[in-house]
């Protein structure tokens, strides 16, 4: 398998949440109330998922490892673009984040800024997973050598099993603050 193999199939469940957005965009169109707690899960998937996960392994590995590679003007402009989606996506979760909890505290008004976000979001995921699995994981994999490549596929396992690790010992740490141990 190449290395982008998993990054792809990371893609296809960030596109089944994406759907869910979708769905609570509409939602929120009909009658103006956010689900709050879907949301709060939607922003904890994004996060821990999608930003710290995936993306993660993009720009801490295959990111990293093709700034050292002289790369053709196209895939060199097409990496500049991802890493500036990434960072709107964070900066829109965490906008969304902000927005439910004004939403929670009473702002009526935060239900069209989360629906606002939500569309950005919905219109974001898709192209650029699109760009990633069309246009850049399968020809920038010609800039290393097969040895390259399973190397960087181990880093991307090993990348997965400190991140699991790191997040539910992160959460263990909170309700260990929360009881005072």
């Amino acid at each position: 398998m190449l290395p982008v193999g998993p990054l792809m199939i990371e893609h296809r469940l960030i596109e089944r949440m994406v759907d869910l957005l979708v769905a609570e965009e509409e939602r929120i169109n009909k009658n103006n109330v956010p689900d709050t707690d879907f949301l709060l899960a939607a922003a904890d998937f994004f996060r821990t998922y999608a930003d710290r996960c995936h993306h993660g392994k993009e720009e801490d590995i295959l990111f990293e490892e093709l700034q050292t590679k002289t790369l053709a003007d196209e895939h060199g402009r097409i990496l500049n673009e991802l890493i500036d989606e990434h960072m709107t996506a964070r900066t829109s979760v965490r906008e969304l984040v902000d927005a439910r909890q004004r939403f929670v505290e009473g702002e009526a008004k935060a239900a069209e800024e989360i629906q606002q976000i939500l569309g950005i979001l919905t219109a974001l995921y898709p192209a650029h997973m699109e760009k990633e699995d069309k246009h850049f994981f399968m020809p920038v994999m010609d800039y290393f050598s097969k040895k390259e490549q399973l190397d960087m596929l181990h880093r991307f396992w090993e990348f997965d099993e400190k991140l699991i690790h790191k997040v539910y010992r992160d959460i263990l740490e909170r309700f260990e603050e929360r009881a005072g141990t």
